[in-house]
């Protein structure tokens, strides 16, 4: 399908058919994904954490979560006895 784009404000936008915006559940706003190939509309996530679990496995999984900041000593942490 295609759709031009029109003026609103000082950027441009794309009408969405009503016939999708039903279809897709769109009825709450649309979240945009840019892609390889271009932009993608889904519906958004239920909750504001959803996929959360998911992606700290992967980030996991890949080895990139060390500490964005080293850990560092607070003065007197050498006096502590445990």
């Amino acid at each position: 399908m295609k759709s031009a784009l029109r003026q609103v404000g000082n950027s441009r936008g794309v009408i969405i058919p009503k016939s999708l915006i039903t279809q897709y559940g769109f009825d709450e706003g649309v979240e945009m994904r840019a892609t390889a190939e271009g932009l993608m509309l889904v519906k958004p996530q239920a909750t504001v954490r959803a996929g959360w679990a998911e992606a700290s496995k992967n980030l996991a999984l890949s080895g990139d979560d060390a500490l964005a900041w080293p850990e560092f000593a607070n003065e007197g942490d050498g006096e502590l006895v445990w």
